[in-house]
């Protein structure tokens, strides 16, 4: 299980945003992972003034129990043969690296499931 950038921000502040059956879903996963892509795009969002983070955010993940998943060159490369049906290049990076590691993205992006990638659906 991969989880989006809002997925993460939701679960760690406990926004009702997220559903219960999905909170219990990532608490019930054993590998769960958060890709280092996120926090670079929290990282530039925030420095634009664009979103809100806990200061805290990185041990915040780590006391999670989330995985860390790097971005290696195996996942670039796989971004580069996606079809362009979403301009966001975080999320890009995100389903190219689900499909890499043959893992469930959670998201409620719905341009996301127009790609040939598992998703969980918020």
């Amino acid at each position: 299980m991969l989880l989006d950038t809002h997925v993460v921000l939701w679960w760690l502040t406990n926004d009702p945003t997220l559903a219960d059956e999905i909170k219990e879903a990532i608490d019930e996963e054993p590998q769960v992972f958060v890709s280092s892509a996120t926090l670079w795009e929290v990282a530039i969002k925030q420095s634009m003034g664009k979103l809100a983070a806990p200061d805290d955010l990185v041990e915040r993940i780590a006391d999670s129990g989330f995985r860390e998943l790097p971005v290696r060159f195996g996942h670039a490369i796989e971004l580069g043969r996606l079809p362009l049906l979403h301009r966001d290049p975080f999320d890009r990076l995100l389903i190219a690296q689900a499909r890499c590691e043959r893992l469930f993205l959670v998201t409620r992006d719905g341009h996301i499931p127009k790609y040939d990638v598992q998703v969980m659906t918020v």
